[in-house]
C-alpha cells in the first residue's frame, strides 16, 4: 500500500486528520518520567533510555486510535548516541501497522542519501521521510526508487529570518531593468518543481502554516498533494487559535475538503494524559473543517463508515466497504449487457467521481500488472476506458483500445492508439459476468497482428467464467470476487441476510 493510500485509511478509520511527534526531549516529559529521568541523569545511569521509552511507548498507546501519523524527529534520537538509535528502533517497532510513520530527517545530503533511503525504508520500515529541496531532484530520486515510499519536501518555514531566503526575490529589491513580469518567491519555485518529481502518491509537501496566505499559494500550485502543515499552534489564546485554524483549513484543504495533515502541539507531550489533548484537537479540527466557509468542492469528500473486521482475510476489505458506501452496489432488478436479470447491479462508473476510491481501485490492478510481462495496457471501452488510462499513466505504459463500432469516417480505425505488430497486450476490464466483451475485444486486437495473453478486471462474477476465459486462450486475473464482496459485506453489518442469500444465488 502507498503512503498515501495508507494515509487515507487512517485518516478515515480515526476520522483525524492529526499526526503527532515522539521527540524524546526531556524537556518536555511529564512529571512522573522527569522525576526519575533527572535521578538517573545525575546518577550517571544509563536506565535513561529505559525511562525515555517508557514514555514514548505510553504516547503511543493513549494515542493510536485518535491520529492518522506519528512523526519522530531523527535529531532528537541521533543525540542521544547509540542508546538514542536503539530507541528509535524499538520505538518505531511499537507503532500501529496502520499507522504511517513519518521519520522528520529534513534530509539534505546528497552523498548519505541511498544509504538513508535504505536505512529509512528497509531497516526501520518508516513509509515517509522529510527531505531538503535545495539538492533538487537527484536526493529525491534515492528516496522516490521505493514505489511505496514517500518524501516530504519542505518548502516553506515560518521562522521570521527564514522569510529573506524564501520570499526571494522582494519586489521592492528588483531593480529598474527587471522584467515586469512578476517573479515566483523561492518557495512557490520548490513547489512548482517538485510537481515533476514524482506522483501524488509518493511526494507530499511540508509548509509553515503561521503565514495562511503563503499556505494558500503552496495550495493553489499543488491541488491534490497532501500537505504537511506545522507551526499552526504556537503563541495563540483560544480565540485566536480558532480564528487561525479556520484560516489554515480554508487555505490548506484541497478542493475535496482533505489533503491535509496538521501536528498536535507539544504540550500532549508534557501531559500525563496526552489523549485528552489530541481527542480534544481532533474534535474541535473536525468541528472546524464541518463550518469552513468554502465554495462547495467539485467532488464531494467521501468519509467511509469504518468497520473493524479481519484484514488478513480480507485484504481489500476497506475497499470494498468504500464502493459499497458510495453506491457501486445496489439491491435492484437489472437487466445486465449479457440479457441476463439480476437482483442486484454494480456500477463500477461511479468510481470515477470519487477520486480517492478511484485511486485505491488503480492501485489493486496495478499490484497485478506488474507481475505480467507486456508492451501496452487496453481499455474495453466505455466503462473501463478511466481505468486503464489510470493504469497507464501509474505504470508509465502506453495505452490503445479497441472501438466498439468502426466509424465509416476519418481513420477508420478498428483499434485506437500506436502500437507495432507482434507486440504483447494486456486487457484490462471491468467485471468478468459472461467475458464476452473481454474475449471480443482481446480478439479484435489479435486480429490486428498483437499478442494477448492476460485480461485483468476487478471482478470476477464467478460462475465458471475465468474457464470460458482460459478455453478462450487466455489468463484471467481479478482483483476481487463476487463471493468475496459479499462475505465482507455480510460480515460488516452493512447488507441483511437476506441480500447476503440473494448475491449467494446469483
Amino acid at each position: 500500500m502507498s503512503f498515501a493510500a495508507k494515509l487515507r485509511t487512517a485518516i478515515a478509520k480515526n476520522q483525524s486528520i492529526l499526526c503527532l511527534g515522539l521527540d524524546p526531549n526531556p524537556e518536555v516529559m511529564p512529571t512522573q518520567y522527569r522525576a526519575k529521568y533527572d535521578s538517573e541523569m545525575s546518577a550517571g545511569d544509563d536506565r535513561t533510555i529505559a525511562y525515555l521509552w517508557e514514555w514514548m511507548n505510553f504516547i503511543i498507546q493513549s494515542t493510536s486510535n485518535l491520529v492518522c501519523a506519528y512523526k519522530p524527529t531523527l535529531g532528537f534520537y541521533t543525540a542521544l548516541g547509540a542508546g538514542g538509535l536503539e530507541l528509535l528502533v524499538k520505538t518505531l517497532a511499537a507503532i500501529p501497522s496502520e499507522i504511517p510513520i513519518i521519520l522528520d530527517a529534513k534530509h539534505a545530503d546528497l552523498n548519505s542519501s541511498s544509504v538513508m533511503a535504505k536505512t529509512a525504508f528497509e531497516q526501520w520500515g518508516v513509509d515517509a521521510i522529510t527531505v531538503s529541496p535545495y539538492i533538487g531532484q537527484d536526493l529525491a530520486a534515492r528516496f522516490l526508487m521505493y514505489p511505496d515510499k514517500a518524501i516530504l519536501v519542505s518548502c516553506y518555514s515560518s521562522n521570521a529570518t527564514a522569510q529573506d531566503f524564501q520570499e526571494y526575490p522582494h519586489p521592492e529589491l528588483k531593480s529598474p531593468s527587471t522584467s515586469r513580469r512578476t517573479a515566483l518567491p523561492m518557495y512557490l519555485n520548490v513547489v512548482q518543481n517538485c510537481q515533476a518529481w514524482a506522483g501524488m502518491e509518493n511526494l507530499a509537501l511540508e509548509v509553515g502554516a503561521a503565514v495562511p496566505d503563503a499556505l494558500a499559494k503552496v495550495r493553489s500550485l499543488a491541488p491534490e498533494r497532501f500537505i504537511l502543515a506545522r507551526s499552526i499552534w504556537a503563541g495563540r489564546d483560544n480565540g485566536q487559535r480558532s480564528a487561525s485554524l479556520a484560516a489554515i483549513l480554508k487555505a490548506g484543504l484541497d478542493r475535496n475538503g482533505g489533503g491535509l495533515i496538521l501536528p498536535v502541539n507539544q504540550d500532549a507531550l508534557a501531559m500525563g494524559e496526552p489523549d485528552v489533548l489530541v481527542r480534544s484537537l481532533r474534535d474541535e479540527i473536525n468541528q472546524a473543517i464541518a463550518a469552513t466557509d468554502r465554495q462547495q468542492p467539485i467532488c464531494d469528500l467521501w468519509m467511509p463508515n469504518v468497520c473493524l473486521i479481519d484484514r488478513q482475510r480480507h485484504p481489500h476489505a476497506n475497499l470494498i466497504l468504500q464502493l459499497f458506501d458510495i453506491g457501486c452496489i445496489t439491491f435492484e432488478e437489472t437487466v445486465q449487457a449479457s440479457g441476463q436479470i439480476f437482483p442486484y447491479y454494480i456500477d463500477l462508473r461511479r468510481i470515477i467521481s470519487n477520486p480517492q476510491v478511484f485511486e485505491a481501485v488503480i492501485a489493486t490492478y496495478a499490484e497485478i500488472l506488474q507481475n505480467l510481462q507486456f508492451d501496452r495496457i487496453a481499455g474495453i471501452p466505455y466503462g473501463s476506458l478511466p481505468t486503464a488510462s489510470g493504469l497507464a499513466l501509474r505504470l508509465n505504459f502506453p495505452l490503445i483500445f479497441p472501438r466498439k463500432e468502426v466509424k465509416a469516417y476519418g481513420a477508420r480505425r478498428l483499434i485506437e492508439g500506436n502500437y507495432e505488430a507482434g507486440e504483447t497486450i494486456v486487457v484490462v476490464d471491468d467485471i468478468l459476468i459472461s467475458g464476452k466483451s473481454a474475449i471480443e475485444g482481446a480478439q479484435k486486437i489479435e486480429s490486428c497482428g498483437l499478442r494477448v495473453r492476460d485480461i485483468v478486471v476487478f471482478i470476477d462474477h464467478e460462475s465458471g467464467v475465468c474457464d470460458r476465459i482460459q478455453k478462450s486462450g487466455y489468463s484471467p486475473h481479478a482483483v476481487l470476487k463476487i463471493s468475496e464482496i459479499n462475505e465482507t459485506l455480510y460480515q460488516s453489518g452493512r447488507i441483511s441476510e437476506k441480500q447476503f442469500l440473494t448475491l449467494s444465488h446469483s
